[in-house]
């Protein structure tokens, strides 16, 4: 596994943890100091004091799910706005509907809480070189709701009764798959930018502001 810096192969990697349980926070802190790569530059316990830690710019956050004022899905979208930082979800649960929502929210992997130290350090190892880490018991139901997705085609087609078109309704269904943009243009053959101005077509035509709600309007996910 290369450093995840590639500018400063010296410089650790900067975390920011946002875990309620102070043991399982304090787990996660143990952990990755003792891999000797990686920063910790702010803990939060909850929502709000989450949202501090996006000044702090850190390269990755490690955060949960389920807090005492709201829901880690909640933040996701305001880290990736206002950071280039990744978002690593954790969670007790690996059930299909909060591995299908995390992602679908915009993070860029999902570990379950009883992780191994070795599978925490590779997951956030991984997530900051580019991939998408998914802990095993949560990678069956994504392999599960990829079995019941329709083929991904290659033609736009006439639009379908909501106003979308077939190529709309892939990169959709793609994006409901756990599909990053990257890979989502990768699966259609297409670039990113067409993907961003597919998704700028499905928001005007359902009428909805983030991929969450396009994929609630379109019946992919409840």
């Amino acid at each position: 596994m290369t450093d995840p810096e590639p500018c400063d192969l010296s410089a650790p990697a900067r975390i920011a943890i946002i875990e309620d349980d102070p043991t399982v926070r304090q787990y996660f802190v143990k952990v990755l100091m003792e891999a000797g790569r990686y920063e910790i530059v702010g803990v939060a316990h909850d929502l709000a004091s989450g949202r501090t830690l996006i000044g702090l710019a850190p390269d990755l956050f490690l955060m949960d799910i389920g807090l005492p004022d709201g829901s880690g899905y909640d933040l996701v979208p305001e880290i990736k706005a206002h950071t280039s930082a990744k978002a690593l979800m954790v969670s007790a649960f690996g059930d299909r509907d909060t591995v299908v929502r995390a992602l679908s929210a915009g993070a860029d992997g999902y570990l379950l809480k009883d992780s191994t130290p070795e599978q925490v350090r590779d997951g956030v190892a991984i997530t900051l070189d580019g991939g998408a880490p998914v802990s095993p018991a949560a990678a069956v139901y994504l392999i599960d709701l990829l079995r019941q997705t329709p083929p991904i085609g290659t033609q736009s087609g006439p639009p379908d009764s909501d106003g979308l078109t077939a190529r709309e309704h892939d990169l959709l269904r793609a994006f409901a798959a756990g599909r990053s943009y990257k890979e989502a243009a990768r699966d259609l053959g297409i670039s990113p930018h067409t993907v961003g101005n597919h998704v700028k077509s499905i928001y005007r035509k359902l009428e909805v502001r983030s991929r969450s709600e396009a994929l609630r309007a379109a019946g992919l996910y409840r």
